[in-house]
C-alpha cells in the first residue's frame, strides 16, 4: 500500500504520519519525488482501512500495490534510482556507464586490459576473483589475490571495481578489502542468505537474473537485498535458459523496458554471458543500449585465445574500442530522447 501525501504537509506533519503507521506494526519506505512524497507501507495492509488513512489531514490518496516486491518497486518510488559506485562514478538516472574487463583475475596482465577499457570509456572495472563454475575441476579464481589485484588496478586508475561474491562468509573480506560493487551471480540469485547478508552492507550490488530466473524472481531477489536496509542494487539482464542451443543464453531484450516499468532500479545488459560468442556480443550489446538499458557488462581480454576461462566470449582491447564508439552513436542517436511516457 501507498500513501500520497498532499504538498501543504509539513515534515512534522509527515513525521507523525509515520510513526503512526510504525506504531500498528508496519514498516515504511518514504519516497521524496520533485512531484510528491509517497510513503509506503509494508506488512499486511488488509489490517490498514484506505478510508481512514485518506481521512488525515496530510493524505492525499491511498493504493493498494499487488506486487509482492515493495522497495524494489517503482509506485513506491517513482523516481529513478541513481547509485554511487564509488570514484564519482554514478549509475541509472540517465548515468550510463559500461563495465569492462576479463572473466578472471589471471595476474599482471589484469593492469593492461584495464588500462586499455578505461582509455576506450568505461566507468568500471570486472574481474573474478572467486569463479563458480559448473564443473569442480575448473579453474575457481585466485581468490584473495585476485581482490588485491583488482584493488590494486582500480586504485591506480581511479576506477570502481566489480567483483562477485559467493559465499555470505566472504563478505566481510570483500568489505574489508573496500570492493567498490558487489556482483551477485545468476547462480547465486536465489541464494537467500548471501542476499540478506550484502543486504546488511551499503556497497551497490550488481544482481544478476537467474539462468531460468522469471523478472518478478529477479525482482524478489533484490527485494531481499533491500528488505535489509540496502537500497543500492543494480539489476542485471544477462540472459537466461531456453531451448535455444546456437547461442549460450538467449538474452530477454524485453526485460529492460519491463524491468524499468515495475522498478525504480538501474538496469544493466550483459551480452557476453548472454551470447557466449564474442561475434554476436556487439549487436546485442547495441540493441541493450537502444532498448534503455542504463549500463553494460562486457568481458575483455588481451589475448582470448588464452583466457583462464571464458575467452570464447571476450573483446580483444580494439574490439571493444570500436564497440564503445559506436554504443555512443547509439545513445545520441536513441537514448537521449527516450521519454517516462514513451512506449
Amino acid at each position: 500500500m501507498i500513501a500520497i501525501v498532499k504538498e501543504s504537509a509539513t515534515p512534522e506533519q509527515l513525521d507523525h504520519f509515520v510513526s503512526w503507521i510504525e506504531d500498528r506494526g508496519f514498516r515504511t519506505n518514504v519516497s521524496h519525488g520533485e512531484n510528491e512524497t509517497i510513503v509506503g507501507i509494508i506488512g499486511d495492509t488488509t489490517r490498514i482501512d484506505p478510508f481512514l488513512l485518506e481521512s488525515m489531514d496530510i493524505i492525499d490518496q491511498v493504493r493498494r500495490v499487488s506486487e509482492p516486491f515493495k522497495k524494489a518497486n517503482r509506485k513506491f518510488h517513482p523516481a529513478d534510482t541513481v547509485v554511487d559506485c564509488g570514484h564519482g562514478v554514478l549509475l541509472g538516472g540517465g548515468n550510463f556507464q559500461v563495465i569492462a574487463g576479463p572473466c578472471s583475475v589471471e595476474g599482471a596482465n589484469l593492469m593492461d586490459i584495464a588500462r586499455a577499457v578505461k582509455s576506450a570509456g568505461a566507468g568500471l572495472l570486472r574481474g573474478g576473483a572467486y569463479k563458480p563454475r559448473t564443473s569442480p575441476y575448473s579453474y575457481q579464481g585466485m581468490g584473495e589475490r585476485g581482490l588485491n589485484l583488482l584493488m590494486e588496478a582500480g586504485g591506480e586508475l581511479d576506477l570502481p571495481v566489480v567483483t562477485e561474491v559467493m559465499d555470505p562468509r566472504d563478505v566481510q573480506l570483500f568489505l574489508d578489502k573496500g570492493i567498490d560493487v558487489m556482483q551477485i551471480g545468476a547462480r547465486n540469485s536465489q541464494n537467500f542468505p548471501l542476499l540478506r547478508e550484502v543486504g546488511k552492507t551499503q556497497v551497490p550490488i550488481l544482481l544478476k537474473r537467474g539462468i531460468s530466473g522469471t523478472i518478478d524472481e529477479l525482482l524478489m531477489a533484490a527485494e531481499y537485498v533491500m528488505s535489509e536496509g540496502n537500497p543500492n542494487v543494480i539489476l542485471c539482464e544477462r540472459g537466461i535458459r531456453s531451448f535455444e542451443t546456437r547461442t549460450r543464453n538467449t538474452f530477454d531484450m524485453n526485460a529492460i523496458p519491463v524491468l524499468h516499468r515495475l522498478s525504480h532500479l538501474p538496469v544493466v545488459g550483459d551480452p557476453s554471458h548472454a551470447t557466449g560468442h564474442t561475434r554476436y556480443v556487439r549487436p546485442i550489446a547495441y540493441a541493450a543500449c537502444a532498448a534503455g538499458a542504463d549500463g553494460l557488462e562486457i568481458e575483455v581480454h588481451d589475448q582470448p585465445s588464452k583466457a583462464w576461462s571464458d575467452g570464447a566470449q571476450a573483446l580483444t582491447p580494439t574490439q571493444f574500442r570500436d564497440a564503445m564508439r559506436r554504443i555512443a552513436l547509439i545513445r545520441d542517436a536513441v537514448c537521449a530522447d527516450l521519454g517516462e511516457g514513451d512506449e
